[in-house]
């Protein structure tokens, strides 16, 4: 696919950027209350009335990581909602599988830290040591809980001692099943009167399907009954393992994406294949060709976009937007944080790891070099930083 240009903001009046960065700061909110000017920035945006597909999302596209998950525990409903609020464009949704296979949001199936399980005595037997894609982890596992018992435990913050305020939260929201996100995306679409995006990334499916609890077929399978199946359908679909999105590919329309992780990594399903390629054989020409015949885009880690010096600073951009856009695919690169700890080091303010430093600094270092969107914990701190620069 051609670098998606329909629905980008030209550079224009003022009026025009302060109704963006009313959505941004407002959500679809402050169209409600007749903030000027915002639900025409809304509709520029690719947030009117949808079925234009991907290229009718704005550019730069702000993905909203795990919901807004620098202000809530991450994948969970008040996450989706504060992220929908804020204005993101799309926000993202991880799956994994629980032991009677219904598909919940998780980063991980690890739920140690994200949720209270350790609290929970029934479940003491439970913990348990595995080798998940090859790292060995000791803790409590999706696919040891049935649904309902999961729905038992409640979501809590995964870093608590850089995200301290998050924990206010802690308790408030259980783990959310894929198909509840799916309805609360339809209900908010009424509302709203527009499609409501998703990027969905399968999790680990090399080691669930070895479990017998493969995550295309049921995840093709909601995505038809919530007709999010088609090329123009409002969601995206995402993995680590190119074999995931070339099984999706089979299965339904929606546009998918692959992860790409640091150069000298190797996608799991390649090593449980014996493929020597890693990734940075996929990144090249030839790589992106290959990737170009059955998804739409890549989601690389920014390291990969700007590589950071020996210090930790940024360095030059690499060839690779220019290249994964002569093979038609869109690029939408994971994660801006704010927080000093998760930057650059050029772009950090004091020595307080947790405090925010310089991030319009480094979203502006990043969007200069042509990627269609981008992953942010923080989407109003992104939207503000899209606006400045598409009316610089």
């Amino acid at each position: 696919m051609a670098t998606q240009e329909s629905g980008q903001q030209q550079p224009g009046t003022n009026r025009g950027r302060r109704a963006v960065l009313g959505a941004a700061v407002l959500g679809a909110g402050a169209a409600a209350i007749g903030l000027p000017g915002v639900a025409r920035a809304e509709a520029r945006h690719g947030h009117g009335h949808g079925g234009g597909g991907y290229k009718s999302l704005p550019k730069p596209t702000v993905v909203a990581h795990r919901g807004a998950s620098g202000y809530r525990p991450e994948h969970t409903l008040g996450a989706y909602q504060l992220a929908l609020d804020m204005g993101a464009h799309v926000i993202e949704q991880d799956v994994v599988p629980t032991k009677d296979g219904r598909l919940v949001c998780r980063h991980e199936n690890d739920i140690t830290a994200t949720t209270d399980v350790a609290a929970h005595p029934e479940f003491a037997s439970r913990k348990t040591t595995k080798s998940v894609d090859g790292a060995s982890l000791t803790g409590w596992f999706t696919e040891d809980f049935t649904l309902a018992e999961l729905k038992t435990l409640r979501a809590k913050e995964r870093i608590p001692g850089t995200r301290r305020n998050n924990t206010l939260y802690d308790g408030r929201w259980a783990v959310p099943t894929l198909e509840e996100v799916f309805r609360w995306a339809e209900k908010e679409g009424r509302k709203r009167g527009r499609e409501i995006w998703l990027h969905i990334e399968t999790k680990h499916p090399t080691y669930f399907r070895k479990l017998g609890l493969g995550l295309e077929e049921p995840l093709a399978k909601l995505l038809r009954r919530y007709g999010r199946h088609t090329k123009n359908s409002p969601n995206f679909l995402q993995s680590f393992e190119p074999s995931s999105i070339q099984r999706l590919a089979k299965l339904v329309s929606a546009p998918r994406v692959v992860l790409l992780s640091g150069a000298k990594t190797r996608p799991w399903d390649f090593v449980e294949a014996g493929d020597p390629r890693t990734v940075a054989d996929l990144i090249t020409p030839k790589g992106l060709r290959w990737m170009a015949g059955y998804a739409q885009g890549i989601g690389p880690t920014l390291d990969l976009v700007i590589p950071r010096t020996s210090d930790g600073a940024l360095g030059a951009p690499t060839t690779l937007v220019e290249d994964a856009h002569a093979a038609r695919l869109i690029l939408h690169p994971y994660t801006m944080r704010n927080e000093n700890t998760f930057l650059p080091v050029d772009f950090r303010k004091g020595t307080d790891p947790s405090a925010y430093g310089d991030a319009f600094g480094a979203f502006k270092a990043y969007f200069e070099t042509g990627i269609d969107g981008i992953f942010s914990d923080n989407c109003d701190t992104a939207l503000l930083a899209a606006a400045d620069f598409v009316n610089d």
